[in-house]
């Protein structure tokens, strides 16, 4: 067996050890009921518990898996499997191997950031009517003008100092066809794509400016590998009316308002901290250099007339 594929088979149930036997363990005698420490199976010696049986139903898709008795035989069945190749990883030392120590590591760390997030964190209350109208009322691109999107998008790799350049000669160009054998001749790797979005896909920068712009007209973005141009072929309106749109709101406002208390609760935790980027990640601890950076180009290929090349 391919060391690699190995890995990949072990990993899940060397962190699934680890999650073992973190259960509630109150006493049988004192509660009358049948303890969540109480084992199910034992393998090797080592005993599954109702606790642990427990937790895997949550992960059996049926509509019964917290009830039917077969549903809790599949689910301690999956745990012998588990457990038997678990031991046998254990057996082997796979769990000093360094990129499973990474894994495990990283497991870790996201079960507990989700633990301690979904403790702190409560429910958010639902908006009321007049926040789901103002929303509505605020975002027309979304609702009353929104819009279907063809687009063709265009991904240039360049570094940063030939963005310049890029950029006055996709101005200066008459057509996008002039334009990528401008490319070509630079020797600037790209790719193409087109595909169709509807309001809701696009990002919050980049909706506004489509949303006003006729067909054929550019918009020109950062992208980690250099620039994005995004042609608009064409659109069509598809208005979504506020009876429509107002459990969709809510739902999102909702997940707004966690949104942000987690953002807050996460800059409380990073204040109280002390947090070193060193090396080659010390710009890692500087704003993200490309979050909001959308700028339509300049010139005739974005400013005003249509271009042949975007058909």
């Amino acid at each position: 067996m391919h060391p690699g594929f190995a890995r990949k088979l072990y990993l899940p149930f060397l962190i699934a050890v680890l999650a073992a036997g973190c259960g509630d363990k109150k006493d049988e005698a004192t509660t009358g009921q049948k303890s969540p420490a109480e084992a199910a199976a034992r393998v090797n010696g080592i005993e599954l518990t109702v606790n642990q049986v427990n937790y895997e139903l949550k992960h059996i898709a049926s509509d019964d898996a917290g009830q039917s008795q077969a549903a809790r035989f599949q689910a301690v069945r999956n745990l012998v499997d588990q457990e038997v190749i678990a031991q046998k990883a254990l057996a082997d030392k796979l769990d000093l191997d360094s990129e499973v120590e990474q894994a495990l590591g990283a497991a870790r760390r996201q079960i507990l950031a989700e633990a301690y997030m979904n403790r702190k964190l409560a429910t958010p209350a639902g908006p009321s009517e007049a926040e789901v109208t103002e929303y509505f009322n605020a975002h027309p691109d979304l609702f009353a003008k929104r819009k279907v999107y063809r687009l063709q998008e265009l991904s240039i790799k360049a570094s940063p100092d030939r963005h310049a350049a890029i950029r006055a000669q996709l101005a200066a160009s008459k057509t996008l066809n002039d334009f990528v054998e401008w490319l070509k001749a630079e020797n600037l790797p790209m790719k193409a794509a087109q595909g169709v979005k509807a309001a809701e896909q696009l990002s919050e920068e980049l909706l506004p400016k489509l949303a006003g712009m006729p067909n054929g007209q550019v918009v020109v973005m950062n992208s980690p590998d250099g620039l994005m141009l995004i042609v608009m072929a064409d659109s069509q309106a598809q208005p979504v009316t506020l009876e429509q749109a107002r459990s969709a709101i809510a739902r999102m406002l909702q997940t707004q308002a966690r949104q942000k208390a987690a953002r807050d609760e996460l800059n409380t935790l990073k204040a109280a901290a002390r947090i070193e980027y060193l090396g080659e990640f010390v710009e890692a601890g500087k704003e993200n250099p490309f979050a909001g950076n959308v700028a339509p180009a300049a010139g005739s290929a974005a400013g005003g007339k249509e271009t042949s090349g975007a058909k």
